[in-house]
């Protein structure tokens, strides 16, 4: 053999392994595209590593929060309710009862140290139907006698409030709605505030009444009375126009009946 068949064979067989190793197929991963071509991101399987938990631990999302506003709460300040102090002349309402009564009585004692007291009763009477006769001055023809027939409170329905001394049966105050009642006959107010009771020591407090329905509250300064006055609860709290007088009836309603009209009836 030639030497220039021998270089022929040696350069064939360096271009036939050229294009056996552009055959081989490439290594198993995702095409990406990219602005200088096509290329080959090779998959590697590493396995992950957890973190160890003697280095951190399980927590809460942290809630954030700025100055004077509460997690929770959409506005500034404490979300919690704040108790309001009590005032030494505020009076708070600290027993209220509404009951219907029929010759019975109910009856509760407290222990002023810090006057006054003030009692408020609002009720609800029977009413019955008056036919009233009515002499009518006709002039010329004469006097003629007609019927007039209205509405009344009936003088059996009547509510009593009695305040006396525990211990000596003194009496502070007693009043309530007894207009027509024969014996003891009391105010015509349907809503009245009664006091102030000036007095200390262990009132006893009575409520007594017939064919009636009445509520009854009871007000008093928590400051000097209560216990803890400023972690109590309260319904309600106002401040009252003092008064020197130990026995005033207020009424919160107009003084007089509210009459219904009723039909003239000629006799």
């Amino acid at each position: 053999m030639t030497k220039q068949m021998c270089c022929a064979v040696l350069a064939s067989g360096i271009i036939l392994m050229l294009l056996v190793a552009g055959c081989v197929t490439p290594p198993k991963g995702t095409t990406t595209s990219s602005t200088s071509g096509n290329y080959y991101a090779t998959e590697t399987n590493a396995q992950e590593t957890p973190t160890s938990s003697s280095y951190v631990n399980a927590a809460t999302p942290f809630v954030t929060s700025t100055s004077g506003v509460q997690a929770g709460s959409s506005q500034g300040g404490n979300p919690y309710a704040t108790p309001t102090p009590i005032s030494a002349d505020l009076s708070c309402l600290i027993y209220q009862n509404t009951q219907f009564f029929s010759y019975n009585t109910t009856a509760i004692s407290f222990d002023m140290k810090n006057p006054p007291m003030y009692i408020t009763y609002s009720v609800v009477p029977f009413n019955i139907t008056v036919n009233k006769p009515v002499e009518i001055n006709q002039g010329g023809s004469g006097d003629q006698w007609v019927t007039l027939q209205y509405s009344d409170y009936a003088p059996y329905s009547w509510f009593e409030i009695t305040v006396r001394d525990n211990e000596t049966g003194d009496v502070y105050l007693d009043n309530g709605f007894a207009p027509y009642r024969a014996s003891n006959p009391l105010s015509g107010y349907i809503n009245a505030t009664l006091g102030p009771i000036l007095n200390s020591g262990d009132l006893h407090i009575e409520m007594t009444g017939n064919n009636i329905t009445a509520t009854t509250g009871i007000w008093v300064k928590p400051v000097g009375n209560i216990d803890d006055p400023q972690n109590q609860t309260f319904s309600q709290c106002q401040y009252w126009n003092g008064h020197p007088q130990n026995y005033l009836v207020y009424p919160t309603t107009t003084a007089t009946p509210t009459w219904t009209p009723g039909n003239v009836q000629a006799d």
